[in-house]
């Protein structure tokens, strides 16, 4: 026969999906959910990768995320995926940063050209021949490019952006 203590204490899935104390339960819920709130609404913005000009590091139809918060402490740096607000509040591009503000960049036999030395570019994979005659950078201005180069340059989204266009990071 089961005693009036054992009656009284919570069964085993119970205390699986509530926990021992119900009102701690609830309080981390509400704490997890709010959290989740804040991390996904203002910091981490989610972004859906479409078309080719990020082949081969990010595949089309593919989620990323948008870190808001990692230029607060330092200015984008060459290399840095980047997700670039052009036109809306929806509509952005991510891209890679080849060009920081100041700097003069050139495409030429195959290579990218910044200040007349050229730009080491392991995540560019594939041979491509763009050419373009230097553009001057300003002071709050950085290049992007993406980094599938095989794409004719006509066909590719790439140019300068101020720094008040640029999102964020991206993660992953």
């Amino acid at each position: 026969m089961e005693t009036e203590k054992e009656k009284s204490r919570p069964g085993w899935i119970q205390r699986i999906v509530v926990g021992r104390n119900p009102r701690f339960t609830l309080l981390r819920i509400v704490v997890l959910v709010v959290t989740c709130v804040v991390l996904f609404r203002f910091i981490f913005l989610p972004i859906r990768v479409e078309g080719v000009s990020m082949l081969p590091t990010y595949k089309g139809g593919r989620i990323n995320f948008v870190n808001r918060l990692a230029y607060v402490f330092h200015e984008p740096r060459r290399g840095d995926v980047v997700a670039i607000r052009l036109a809306g509040p929806s509509i952005m591009f991510m891209k890679r940063i080849i060009g920081l503000p100041g700097e003069t960049i050139e495409y030429h036999d195959g290579h990218t050209w910044i200040n007349g030395q050229a730009l080491d570019e392991p995540y560019v994979r594939s041979a491509w021949n763009w050419e373009q005659q230097p553009r001057h950078l300003g002071p709050e201005e950085y290049y992007f490019a993406g980094d599938n180069r095989s794409m004719a340059r006509e066909d590719h989204e790439q140019g300068k952006a101020p720094r008040e266009r640029i999102v964020g990071k991206v993660l992953l």
